[in-house]
């Protein structure tokens, strides 16, 4: 069968984001209607000549509102940020490399204001639905992306992932995110939320999408994914915090996956981990992420912080209250611990865990702000795990069989990325 052009996907695309009955307003919050036709154009001229670019080249996508586009005021979700007005002077570095490739940038999608809730909600820009129930958060904070990837208004999806910005709406949606090791991709250009723990990754249908993707936003070498043979790779089953409190879907589709795992020559092994403690004793007592989120946004929550998501401006303003001297600490011990993670998964080829505790709550549910912040703190909680200790990470959508979308999440060590890909290529073909 032919390939369609990209000019042809373009326009089913572009088709999916203009339909009325669709999530396409909430979705996508800026078209680039005639430079993504223009691209589009360019790729299948190169098609046609057999000189195109590398295998994102036509490739339809999208991009998070946080990262800068030259001429474009950069919102980050942010009514009070698109008032301020300051127009990017030139584009940020993985939008260069995107373009340089030959993606179609089709548009920027929504997300949670600042990108600091992983419910995905944005009062200001409307929160679009999840594709598996309209009635039902879609995750963030890469929110746009995580439905626009799945209802087809493109094929690729560019977040960012702080907490588990990427993966969160991947499980929920029921769709592949990847969070690369935070060295691997520049985040110059980025809105920050937090220097210290902001990532940039993928969501796709296929972990054979995201790996392409990476390839390109990290300015690696196109490379071959070939899937790792499963039997005899090591899995660390994480044992304690992120098995506690699942939800019944969560609960009764994670085991069936480890069974699925074990029945074709994975080594499973049950892993309890200290450092899950000391990373709640850390953060209970500084909060990296908020002391740098306040530091970005402190003179804004002087002034108008009445126009920010109340939710938002709350856990803003705790940064307010951190002593310098207790972030410095607070980033010495985190270090530290990142460094015993580190030794201590030598023994395992990746860590093995619910990507999300429960599925995509209803809206009804987050309507009261403890509600919210109870659900909030759910959906971050295991996904955390991989910025807190540096290590890349991959939410794969296990079977449905008619229930809502769960992930599986695959942690690995920094800097092994390529090979996490290459793992979860092999479950991910387990599973379909």
């Amino acid at each position: 069968m032919t390939r369609q052009s990209a000019r042809e996907r373009l326009a089913a695309a572009l088709e999916c984001i203009d339909n009325p009955q669709g999530e396409g307003a909430k979705a996508v919050l800026t078209v680039y209607r005639d430079a993504a036709q223009a691209a589009a154009e360019a790729s299948d001229a190169r098609a046609r000549t057999g000189t195109l670019l590398g295998p994102l080249d036509g490739a339809i996508v999208t991009i998070k509102d946080l990262f800068d586009v030259v001429g474009d005021v950069t919102r980050a979700g942010s009514k009070v940020l698109a008032d301020e007005g300051q127009v990017a002077a030139r584009d940020a570095v993985v939008v260069q490399r995107l373009r340089a490739a030959g993606a179609v940038i089709v548009g920027k999608t929504n997300m949670s204001e600042f990108a600091f809730t992983g419910v995905g909600a944005n009062p200001h820009y409307g929160t679009p639905g999840n594709p598996a129930d309209r009635a039902r958060v879609p995750g963030g904070s890469s929110s746009g992306a995580g439905v626009a990837v799945t209802d087809g208004m493109c094929e690729i999806g560019v977040g960012s992932d702080t907490g588990g910005s990427v993966r969160i709406p991947a499980s929920l949606c029921g769709i592949v995110g990847f969070k690369p090791s935070k060295r691997r991709v520049s985040t110059e250009g980025a809105f920050p939320l937090s220097y210290s723990l902001d990532s940039i990754g993928p969501l796709a249908k296929t972990v054979a999408q995201c790996a392409v993707a990476d390839a390109v936003l990290s300015g690696d070498e196109f490379w071959t994914l070939d899937a790792a043979p499963l039997a005899g790779l090591r899995f660390g089953v994480a044992q304690g915090l992120p098995l506690e409190n699942l939800d019944d879907t969560v609960g009764r589709r994670f085991p069936e996956a480890l069974d699925r795992l074990e029945k074709v020559g994975v080594h499973l092994t049950y892993e309890k981990l200290p450092q899950f403690e000391d990373m709640i004793a850390l953060q209970s007592r500084t909060s990296i992420l908020v002391a740098e989120a306040y530091s970005v946004h402190s003179s804004r929550m002087k002034s108008r912080a009445a126009e920010v998501d109340s939710i938002v401006a709350s856990r803003l303003s705790r940064g307010a209250d951190i002593a310098a001297h207790d972030y410095v600490n607070a980033v010495r011990t985190r270090n530290a611990l990142i460094a015993a993670m580190d030794e201590r998964l030598r023994d395992v080829d990746v860590l093995v865990l619910p990507a999300t505790a429960i599925v995509a709550p209803r809206f009804d549910e987050i309507a009261e702000p403890k509600a919210f912040m109870q659900r909030n703190a759910m959906l971050l909680r295991n996904t955390t795990i991989g910025n807190f200790f540096d290590l890349t990470g991959v939410s794969l959508p296990l079977p449905r069989d008619g229930h809502l979308p769960v992930g599986l999440m695959l942690l690995a060590r920094n800097g092994h990325d390529r090979q996490l890909l290459r793992i979860a290529a092999a479950v991910e073909k387990l599973f379909c």
